[in-house]
């Protein structure tokens, strides 16, 4: 299955939802939306329906939070292989 993103609008945010296996050929697209935003902190990625990542895109995900993007319904699996990582 290749990744899909839907975006919304909730309130002063928009939503990115993502779904399907994310691989890094997904973060130049992300990047891309991104970059018609003018402040990060009203981004959200919604994980929800995320099967898989790649270690690259655990990475970017790692790096959007640094910079204010929130990250909803991030799996068990994912946030504590981000974590292992800033260790």
């Amino acid at each position: 299955m290749t990744f899909r993103i839907e975006t919304a609008a909730r309130g002063k945010c928009r939503v990115f939802i993502l779904s399907g296996r994310i691989e890094e050929l997904a973060i130049a697209e992300l990047r891309r939306l991104f970059e018609l935003q003018t402040d990060y902190r009203g981004i959200v990625l919604d994980l929800r329906e995320v099967g898989v990542v790649d270690r690259e895109v655990m990475r970017f995900f790692m790096s959007c939070e640094a910079d204010g993007v929130k990250l909803e319904h991030c799996t068990p699996y994912l946030r504590e292989w981000m974590e292992r990582e800033t260790d």
